[in-house]
């Protein structure tokens, strides 16, 4: 099954609605519509710009999509703080990314608060981005496969073979993530295809055909070529270089195979 890739820039606690707006613009100059047809694009922003980047999407008609970086498990009610799915599918958001290594390493998520957060996102007609990822000792124990498909049981853990379909799963290594340090071509197709393997006995061999699964960890246009080319690798969750829209578009249009815009 031929899976058409994902690139998704997770723009992290950066970027008020006013250069939120200019950097979409900037984005939808640098990637020319045609690329849409062999890669999909998404932005991640911050709650308080999701408004701003809806109006701009609607307004001009742009591919490009757009999700929450985070979702609550919860629907409504009193808890404060929380962004319900009902309210990110109000403001057209496609995706929402659930269990962040940030979330899971400053707010003590686990992978059952992951797996009640990604139901949630479904509830509500959106795709979770279920991340994953080893802290810098379990990789240099040897045992970040064991781990991962470990932690990717129990972020899913509930979820029923249709709705794993509907997920898109991001592989980001701790030890990668905003350090400059990057894991191999090699590294990376290990775990996706031990994630893709795993998604096959949680649900089917057909699901885990269609699942995305991307990595994420320092990812930027130089190195994106290589990544996303694994035969498990089906794009990438981008941190820094999502930031810069000529850098982005530009590893958007080599994970569409080229060429640049």
């Amino acid at each position: 099954m031929t899976r058409k890739p994902l690139i998704a820039g997770n723009w992290k606690m950066n970027l008020n609605h006013f250069e939120a707006i200019a950097l979409v613009q900037k984005i939808a100059f640098s990637l020319p519509d045609k690329y849409f047809d062999r890669v999909d694009v998404t932005v991640i922003p911050p709650f308080t710009d999701l408004r701003s980047v809806q109006t701009l999407v609607d307004g001009d008609k742009l591919r490009l999509t757009y999700g929450a970086q985070d979702v609550s498990q919860h629907d409504s009610g009193a808890y404060t703080g929380e962004i319900s799915g009902a309210f990110l599918a109000k403001l057209g958001c496609t995706f929402a990314v659930v269990g962040h290594s940030e979330r899971r390493t400053y707010h003590g998520e686990t992978d059952e608060l992951v797996a009640a957060k990604a139901t949630a996102a479904l509830k509500h007609g959106l795709t979770p981005i279920v991340c994953i990822g080893e802290q810098l000792e379990v990789r240099e124990a040897g045992n970040h496969v064991e781990f991962n498909v470990n932690s990717l049981r129990g972020s899913l853990a509930g979820l029923s073979a249709e709705q794993i379909a509907q997920t898109v799963i991001a592989y980001e290594p701790v030890w990668a993530i905003g350090t400059g340090r990057v894991a191999s071509a090699a590294d990376a197709q290990e775990v996706c295809k031990a994630i893709r393997d795993e998604l096959g006995n949680l649900a089917s061999a057909d699901v885990a055909a269609g699942v995305r699964v991307l990595y994420g960890g320092s990812v930027n246009a130089k190195n994106v070529g290589e990544i996303v080319g694994q035969g498990d690798v089906d794009g990438a969750l981008v941190g820094g270089a999502s930031l810069d829209g000529e850098q982005f578009a530009t590893l958007s249009a080599i994970a569409a195979g080229g060429p640049l815009p």
